[in-house]
């Protein structure tokens, strides 16, 4: 598959494309049959989570719930359940909200278009404009993390991108995409591809990138990142990880649990009562009358 393009860039969108051609991941959401709810799945699951943790949890959840009404028939409790150890659990909340607007205001299947996609509950930018070119094969400028440290590289000649996606990006990303919808959006995962398994945040593959001679950073010689402190986010012992300690006495437990279940699984009982506080606050848990805690 090949295409041209003008702009900053144009040589680095054809051997991108022969390149994913021949080394694409077979993933689930991205078979010819996969249905637009499992792209949507995939993009909620896939955020700030690798696809390896990803892959056994989507395959039950598609099993499960092989539609937005099938989710949106079950409680938002057995969504977060399901969601098992992939983190931030929020996103089985959000996704379940997502499945009922998709189901009362869609006729239960997955808009296409842009709009409609970025007004159901749980969807920014990033994950509108994915569903809109993975699922339906739009011409949409996707900017994942992957996609902008690859365009930051090949073409800025920076090592990584700015914290927050820039207009200098989006309009990068717009000139290179295909014209072609079909075909811009096979460039928006091939870049996303490339991102995620040659040109990797840390000890990127530059021997095997297709466009290692095209890339602006490799010419300038590799220069080092000079821009703010990159955000390190830690997990033990954050209120993170007791938030998970906590989440998974209620995901373990058939039914609501004793307050002194969860005060065993953390020791800590200031952070403990905060990260409870807050996964209430969430709608994560909730406190049934009798005092007891379980899954909403």
């Amino acid at each position: 598959m090949t295409t041209s393009t003008a702009g900053d860039g144009r040589d680095l969108v054809d051997p991108i494309l022969r390149w994913y051609d021949e080394h694409a991941r077979d993933l689930p959401w991205r078979c010819p049959e996969a249905s637009p709810w499992s792209v949507l799945v995939s993009e909620f699951m896939l955020q700030q989570t690798p696809v390896v943790r990803v892959l056994p949890i989507h395959e039950v959840w598609m099993e499960r719930w092989p539609t937005p009404g099938a989710l949106a028939a079950d409680s938002s409790g057995e969504a977060v359940r399901a969601w098992g150890r992939l983190g931030y659990p929020r996103r089985a909340l959000r996704l379940h909200a997502a499945a009922v607007a998709i189901t009362e205001h869609h006729g239960g299947e997955v808009p296409s278009s842009y709009d409609d996609l970025l007004a159901l509950p749980g969807v920014g930018d990033y994950t509108a404009a994915a569903v809109a070119a993975f699922a339906h094969g739009q011409r949409q400028v996707v900017l994942d993390t992957n996609v902008r440290r690859v365009l930051a590289r090949s073409v800025t000649g920076v090592e990584f991108p700015p914290r927050s996606v820039t207009r200098a990006e989006r309009d990068l990303g717009a000139a290179l995409l295909p014209a072609d919808p079909p075909t811009a959006a096979t460039w928006s995962v091939a870049v996303m591809e490339l991102g995620a398994l040659v040109c990797t945040a840390d000890r990127p593959r530059c021997a095997d990138c297709p466009v290692r001679g095209d890339c602006a950073w490799q010419r300038a010689g590799a220069p080092p990142y000079d821009g703010p402190p990159r955000p390190v986010q830690g997990y033990a012992g954050t209120d993170r990880q007791c938030r998970g300690r906590l989440l998974a006495v209620l995901r373990d437990a058939p039914g609501a649990v004793a307050k002194a279940r969860l005060d065993a699984a953390w020791d800590e009982p200031v952070q403990r009562e905060r990260a409870l506080t807050s996964l209430l606050a969430d709608g994560l848990v909730v406190l049934a009358a009798d005092g007891r805690y379980a899954l909403p």
